[in-house]
């Protein structure tokens, strides 16, 4: 991927003498990210990026041939810098902080986990974080297959946590706001605690404290950390769970 550009002060919408700006993969990502900021994913179109990069929406196709095209590329740009290394530490620690260093990438964009599900970017940026991972696992004695499998399990619970986490946070897209007050806005925990005590059901009763918490950052602490735990008793498996012994 290209690096950006810092654009010139005449550049942006089309200025009225001399040429259109160059069409630059790495400043058009940058700008695709801006507008996902300002109005949401929903509202990201071909045509609304075209105008802020001052081009024709026909010049994006030569760069992405689909919007998922774009997307990826998108996802690949959020994950700029989450492939150094960890500090050092036991294996758990190291992971730990990888996971995090994913949840904080997405949350730093508006929607960054509905942009990044269901991309497939073989960028630097994609693969180093990969690397990174598996050689952390690999490192500390894994399988090759286990530390892939674990590499998927934390970045597909990563990815799930923070689509939820988005979406009770942040307002609801454009065709929401159309439906009415009642379908906008971030999640209500009233709502829930309103169904629960209208009918019988005493171990929701009893949970209602967590589950209608918005301390996303516990919640997804105390996920990775099973998904830790489930990993040591993989390690502590003997032949099925550890590394063959290498060179």
């Amino acid at each position: 991927m290209s690096s950006p550009s810092t654009p010139h002060p005449a550049e942006g919408p089309r200025a009225a003498r001399g040429r259109p700006p160059r069409l630059d993969q790495g400043r058009t990502a940058r700008a695709a990210l801006d507008l996902l900021d300002e109005a949401g994913l929903d509202a990201l179109t071909m045509r609304r990026l075209a105008d802020a990069v001052g081009v024709q929406a026909g010049a994006l196709y030569r760069h992405f041939a689909t919007k998922q095209d774009l997307l990826t590329v998108m996802a690949e740009r959020m994950l700029e810098g989450c492939s150094a290394p960890p500090p050092e530490g036991d294996w758990s620690e190291r992971l730990t902080v990888l996971a995090h260093r994913m949840r904080a990438a997405l949350l730093a964009h508006r929607d960054g986990a509905r942009v990044y599900a269901g991309t497939h970017s073989t960028g630097a940026n994609t693969l180093g974080f990969a690397e990174t991972l598996v050689g952390v696992l690999r490192e500390a004695g894994f399988r090759d297959e286990d530390a892939a499998r674990a590499v998927l399990a934390v970045v597909n619970f990563t990815v799930g946590h923070t689509l939820e986490e988005q979406a009770a946070l942040q307002p609801g897209d454009s065709a929401a706001a159309e439906a009415g007050p009642a379908e906008v806005g971030p999640a209500d925990p009233d709502r829930l605690r309103r169904a629960v005590a209208a009918q019988d059901f005493p171990h929701l009763t009893a949970a209602l404290p967590v589950l209608t918490s918005t301390d996303f950052a516990a919640h997804f602490a105390f996920g990775l950390n099973l998904l830790v735990q489930g990993l040591r008793a993989t390690e502590r498996n003997g032949p099925a769970g550890a590394a063959e012994a290498r060179p």
